[in-house]
């Protein structure tokens, strides 16, 4: 019986921090007419084809999209430890494995901030600062 309510328990806070926030509507709450048509959220403005950019430009995207996910997942690692700890319930090897990932997910996500800090300072220094 106590493990399907710790089971239940998991999935709940799953389901109300990862999968609630989808059927969330935006609300609109004023009383004049938006200048631009709500919806489009700055997705009409064109920032140039692939072809029009730079490999630099490219490459820089690319990277900062690769290391944004990395953060998101670090992140989400220490969501997973902070859970894992509060439902050892006092079991001393769930509470170390719980440091474990922490310990790993907090040093991965300072390499991750300092992988994105040196990128972003050579490619500022590359192109110019610009």
């Amino acid at each position: 019986m106590f493990v399907i309510a710790k089971k239940i328990g998991i999935l709940s806070a799953i389901f109300v921090f990862f999968v609630l926030p989808f059927f969330s509507l935006p609300v609109f709450a004023q009383t004049e007419a938006p200048a631009t048509p709500p919806g489009n959220y700055g997705l009409t403005e064109s920032k140039g084809t692939l072809i029009d950019r730079t490999p630099q430009q490219i490459t820089g995207t690319v990277v900062g999209a690769v290391l944004s996910l990395l953060g998101v997942i670090f992140f989400l690692l220490v969501i997973y430890g902070g859970l894992r700890w509060m439902l050892a319930q006092g079991n001393e090897q769930e509470v170390e494995k719980a440091k474990e990932i922490l310990i790993a997910a907090v040093i991965g996500l300072v390499i991750v901030l300092s992988a994105y800090a040196i990128t972003t300072f050579i490619g500022t220094q590359l192109t110019g600062g610009k």
